[in-house]
């Protein structure tokens, strides 16, 4: 039997009262204010003594109490002093005092592999204590468990590997998976972040190392979403490596062999997908750093059969779209006047074709959604690969792409030509966002910068959105004293606020995905949707873009403070919950089955959605024999 706790059912008893007030009109609100499916109860293990403290999920250290100890064959196996869990933090962050530093100088700091040392050691011990400091710090450790220092993880996580933590399935596990997915021990699994490492932010193939990016991913699930940690999967795909150096390294801990490619990689990706929705019907598979070769394909191949959604693809496109409306309220104008925005686009991979095709998708709707308005949203942006300017004259031009190529002729009037640099389009185009999706660290040059001087709009938006730290396009204190103070910054990693005199603070914001992935995916569970649809996608965005208030957005913040994550992902959640239930893709969660769902009013589904996020609390535990 499991150790793993069973979900929380409500008794026969109270759901037939809850009906009864339904029919008769009453408001079953106000007669449960909602029993939190995460709620507080005691815990039944299996388990005692040594194998309590060795286990994170259970392990309180000095935090169990008398009684507990004694129940559990505990005493003499701690100090005798019981601490309270913010004594325990206190000590934890005594700690970290000779490492408080906020790892915004990149990820070759230090201090900021350091910290994630002590952190993971902390996660490995404990780990009620380990979300609980990170919810109390998440602007704080954000960066160390995600971007930009889990890009630095990853390239060291042979190194640095030391308790296995999640599941890998590889090209040799081909014909067992089916198998191999119960060997992991949870009956439930809610939330699933699965990479092939073939590009971890922006750094590369990186191999088997890149579970690093699942795990961080599943914590921030875990602290910004509430998703309960013993029922989350980190999940490594491993089909070799293309990296020579890992191929050569006698510690790599994958498979020292070239990536499969073809019909083989696709039966293999195929397995594992029918695997863990065999065992887990319900669970939500997020693909994270696929290579562009993949990474739209297996968008469309899945996307109408399995829950499941590519954050760099859809997750990065909201997270854009979201501050390239805060772009638009920032000069004073209405959201309705995106469409009017001249963009330019320096990258064509999965992250930067996601971003344009959910923006024309934005505009075209905001101009009539039919053909017309999708045939004019396309004329708004110039997209630059590392050829240079994409027109219809290139060849073998990528598919996706092909799309916001633009007409050679159309642009020869402009002054340009197939090819065209980057300089020379920002140039002749002025335009007012500048949008960077290329991996290419420093590209948005001095030159580049200004050009965008020349812009016709009164306050033109740079997006260096590029991650890790040192792949970002250009810096703040770069676009700030280039281009002006009046220009609108944000970035994938985080920079410090730039300080311009007078009084005035240039402000950095981190348009990092972490602002809607944790919203899609519980506002996906708590509906119980069929599938992650287009339109739950972009509510996601339009509601993070409205977070911000409008003397907010006229200073230049377009994205809000990490510290209100939770907030953002609740509202978030119940934006796409509301979606969910307008294209009838709602099924309900547990309980609360469709029909329930329909009738919950805004502020209802708030609730619904806050009840049922986790928080890092001490259970009380009792033994019970197996």
């Amino acid at each position: 039997m499991s150790h793993f706790n069973s979900p929380i059912r409500l008794s026969t008893s109270l759901i037939k009262h809850l009906k009864c007030r339904v029919r008769m009109g009453g408001n079953p609100l106000q007669s449960r204010s909602f029993t939190s499916i995460e709620g507080h109860r005691p815990i039944i293990v299996h388990k005692r003594s040594i194998d309590i403290l060795h286990d994170p999920w259970f392990n309180k250290g000095t935090s169990f109490s008398i009684t507990e100890r004694d129940r559990l064959d505990l005493r003499g196996l701690l100090p005798p002093n019981v601490m309270s869990s913010e004594q325990q933090i206190e000590r934890f962050m005594s700690d970290l005092k000779t490492l408080e530093h906020k790892a915004r100088d990149g990820p070759s700091d230090p201090n900021a592999l350091a910290m994630w040392r002590i952190l993971n050691r902390l996660h490995d011990r404990n780990e009620t204590m380990y979300y609980k400091v990170l919810i109390a710090k998440i602007e704080e450790y954000a960066p160390i468990v995600y971007t930009p220092t889990v890009g630095l993880v990853c390239q060291n996580y042979s190194g640095l590997f030391r308790r296995p933590r999640g599941m890998y399935f590889s090209a040799e596990d081909r014909g067992e998976m089916m198998s191999m997915v119960y060997n992991w021990p949870a009956d439930q699994v809610d939330m699933i972040v699965v990479t092939d490492g073939s590009r971890i932010l922006g750094l590369g193939d990186l191999g088997v190392q890149g579970i690093g990016i699942s795990i961080g991913k599943l914590d921030l699930y875990v602290a910004a979403a509430g998703i309960n940690p013993q029922r989350v999967l980190p999940v490594m795909i491993d089909v070799g490596t293309n990296n020579e150096k890992l191929l050569k390294d006698p510690l790599y801990l994958g498979l020292q062999r070239h990536r499969v490619d073809g019909d083989e990689y696709l039966a293999v990706v195929d397995e594992f997908m029918e695997a863990v929705f065999t065992r887990w019907p319900h669970v939500i598979v997020q693909f994270e750093d696929f290579q562009s070769k993949w990474a739209f394909k297996l968008l469309q191949r899945y996307r109408n059969t399995y829950r499941m959604f590519n954050d760099d693809v859809q997750g990065t496109a909201g997270v854009a779209i979201a501050g390239l409306l805060g772009a638009v309220r920032a000069q004073g104008r209405p959201m309705i006047d995106f469409p009017k925005q001249k963009i330019v686009v320096a990258g064509a991979g999965s992250a930067g074709i996601g971003v344009l095709n959910a923006a024309r998708q934005t505009m075209a709707r905001m101009l009539g959604n039919n053909e017309y308005a999708f045939e004019s949203a396309g004329r708004q942006f110039w997209v630059v690969d590392a050829n240079g300017l994409i027109t219809d004259e290139r060849k073998n031009i990528d598919p996706d792409a092909r799309l916001f190529a633009r007409n050679v002729k159309e642009i020869h009037r402009q002054g340009l030509r197939e090819g065209a640099s980057l300089v020379e389009v920002v140039q002749q185009v002025k335009p007012d966002v500048l949008l960077g999706l290329s991996a290419v660290g420093g590209l948005f040059s001095k030159e580049v910068l200004e050009a965008l001087r020349g812009s016709t709009s009164t306050r033109p938006a740079i997006f260096a959105m590029s991650n890790p730290t040192n792949n970002a396009e250009c810096t703040a204190q770069e676009a700030f004293s280039i281009v002006g103070d009046n220009v609108v910054f944000a970035s994938g990693s985080p920079f410090k606020d730039v300080d311009l005199g007078n009084g005035l603070i240039g402000h950095c914001n981190q348009g990092n995905n972490m602002y809607l992935f944790p919203g899609i995916g519980l506002g996906t569970l708590l509906s119980g949707s069929r599938v992650i649809s287009d339109g739950m996608l972009q509510v996601a965005a339009e509601r993070l873009a409205a977070y911000m208030t409008d003397e907010e957005v006229l200073k230049g913040v377009i994205y809000p403070s990490i510290s209100s994550i939770r907030d953002i992902t609740k509202k978030v959640a119940a934006a796409v919950i509301k979606e969910a239930i307008d294209e009838d893709l709602a099924e309900g969660y547990r309980e609360m089955d469709a029909r329930e769902l329909r009738k919950l009013n805004k502020e209802e589904l708030k609730e619904y959605v806050q009840n049922n996020m986790w928080s890092p609390e001490y259970p009380t535990l009792v033994y019970k024999k197996e």
